[in-house]
């Protein structure tokens, strides 16, 4: 129980420090940047294995966590506005 907590509470900190980084607008409260933190953790882990980056048995740390969720949010952006380029 107490994992479980810790990968929520650590989540939200990669998701709140993602859309820090990644400019544009963001959907979320707490569950949705604790949600996209978590996800950004395990595109981080599976790309990192795949890459051979890290072993079966490892976990990307939190600056990977943090870039997969900025991948995530500009995944996001992408979709959400179909057509727009991007402004620089």
């Amino acid at each position: 129980m107490l994992e479980l907590i810790w990968i929520v509470i650590i989540g939200a900190i990669v998701g709140a420090l993602a859309k820090l980084l990644m400019p544009g607008d963001d959907p979320g409260g707490f569950i949705i940047t604790a949600l996209i933190g978590i996800a950004g953790a395990m595109i981080a882990t599976f790309l990192g294995r795949a890459l051979g980056w890290y072993q079966p048995d490892e976990a990307a740390g939190f600056i990977a966590s943090v870039v997969g969720a900025i991948l995530i949010l500009f995944a996001y952006n992408r979709l959400k506005r179909p057509g727009r380029s991007p402004s620089v």
